[in-house]
């Protein structure tokens, strides 16, 4: 069994492209697929309200893994290439959260993503670029958005030469930016009511192949938008034996400058977990994230504690993301925010289709 994992760990290596440093982005290029790479994702958060305060958060993302490594082909229905999506809305003040998902093959009409530059869809799900910004369209059951993001900062690059290094050796990496306050309004559709919202999204694009290690079973994922005008991204990589990996890291975006913090720089404390009654699953929701040379400490609590999406239908996992509020000290001044925090790996009865 062990040796058949490695020979597919191989296989794959073989067919695809690993992410290696001295990778350098392009825009509006890299906004696109990168099939030469067999995973890839398109997150979009954020935090959204209406005229009275009513509040709102969102997540809409888009993953592409790669089945085979593309080739030319006479017909447009061959199969290289699988598109899932997830969909969710918090309804902060109204205590609700919801969520939908694909899955569908790549094929015309159906689910794909261009290169060079942003056109990513599942069924009449979408995020394109309009020449204004990007536009996110997404409608489930009983929750839809309609978006328009601004386009107008800068990417952030993570990690150190092009690569967001996950584990030890080459490849276990991604090629990983964030534009973290794209402002945006629209519209957020929950159950008979529309409301027309504003507020700020933060978009993640990742594409690599092999960036985790057998060793390692999950991550806990923070993107954090503070009231002084700092933004924070921080993930703790986790290991089987529940040790952390030395690869975890982050990064501070502090107006124009961004600065990497390695492991070491860092700190991030579960605090209160809460067990899922769909799943029974025990998620760390609140955390005490520390940054001793920023003079910063730094509270972080789900909003609802119910942020769950059970995915059986589409990436095949059980995980927890949802909108955080942020209170604590930066450079030993009283600050406070909001955004998005990602937990993985805590339930392994639920493991990903591909």
């Amino acid at each position: 069994m062990r040796m058949s994992k490695w020979v597919s760990i191989l296989l794959i290596l073989l067919q695809y492209q690993p992410a290696l440093p001295g990778f350098r982005f392009e825009f509006p290029r890299d906004h696109g697929s990168h099939s030469e790479y067999k995973l890839e994702w398109w997150y979009y958060t954020g935090h959204l309200k209406d005229s009275t305060g009513r509040q709102f958060g969102y997540e809409l993302t888009f993953f592409r893994t790669g089945l085979e490594r593309p080739v030319e082909s006479l017909s447009a229905w061959s199969v290289g290439e699988l598109f899932m999506a997830h969909f969710a809305v918090t309804d902060i003040s109204g205590h609700q959260f919801y969520y939908d998902e694909k899955l569908n093959r790549a094929g015309p009409g159906i689910a794909g993503a261009a290169a060079r530059g942003l056109n990513a869809w599942n069924e009449n799900w979408s995020a394109r670029e309009t020449g204004a910004g990007m536009a996110l369209r997404a409608r489930g059951e009983k929750i839809a958005i309609d978006l328009s993001l601004d386009e107008s900062e800068k990417p952030v690059i993570h990690g150190a030469n092009g690569v967001s290094q996950k584990a030890a050796g080459p490849g276990h990496a991604s090629h990983y930016y964030s534009m973290t306050r794209m402002k945006t309004r629209g519209t957020v559709k929950v159950g008979d009511r529309t409301f027309s919202v504003t507020g700020e999204s933060w978009m993640d694009h990742e594409f690599g192949t092999n960036q985790l290690a057998e060793s390692q079973i999950g991550w806990d994922w923070f993107g954090l938008q503070l009231d002084n005008g700092v933004d924070l991204m921080l993930y703790r990589m986790r290991n089987r034996d529940g040790s952390l990996d030395p690869n975890s890291s982050g990064t501070v975006i502090d107006g124009k400058t961004a600065a990497h913090l390695d492991a070491g720089a860092f700190s991030a404390m579960p605090q209160r977990r809460w067990s899922s009654g769909k799943t029974g699953t025990a998620y760390p929701i609140e955390w005490i994230v520390s940054i001793p040379s920023r003079q910063c400490e730094l509270r972080i609590t789900a909003v609802l504690e119910d942020q769950e999406l059970v995915t059986t239908r589409s990436t095949g996992i059980a995980y927890w993301e949802g909108a955080v509020r942020v209170t604590g000290t930066w450079n030993g001044k009283a600050v406070e925010g909001r955004g998005y925090l990602e937990l993985t790996g805590y339930n392994e009865k639920y493991r990903p289709r591909v």
